[in-house]
């Protein structure tokens, strides 16, 4: 019955560990155009722009699509292995930035 609550302190130990990053997309740009976390930190996405984005990758290390959302709104990404990824929004083509995900 130990084995049982040594996981669970496990388990909050690593997620105490774990990051999460902001990125604005403001002025139809993303700010910071370039981040550094670690696997296992999440990214979230918040629309300070008075009109929707859709933010989405279609890199190996991470392929996702938030889909489309308005000002005010936030979404987020795990993160979960090492590389790099291009994010761009899909509404917006020359928003993009890169994420580096490091072990």
């Amino acid at each position: 019955m130990r084995i049982l609550p040594a996981a669970l302190l496990a388990l909050l130990a690593f997620q105490a560990q774990a990051g999460d990053h902001v990125v604005s997309q403001k002025g139809k740009a993303f700010g910071p155009k370039k981040l550094s976390v670690q696997a296992g930190d999440s990214v979230r996405f918040v629309n300070d722009d008075p009109f929707a984005h859709n933010v989405f990758s279609l890199s190996d290390t991470k392929s996702f699509d938030l889909g489309s959302y308005g000002q005010g709104l936030a979404k987020s990404v795990l993160m979960d292995k090492p590389g790099v990824v291009e994010v761009e929004c899909a509404v917006h083509p020359d928003m993009r930035m890169v994420i580096e995900v490091r072990k």
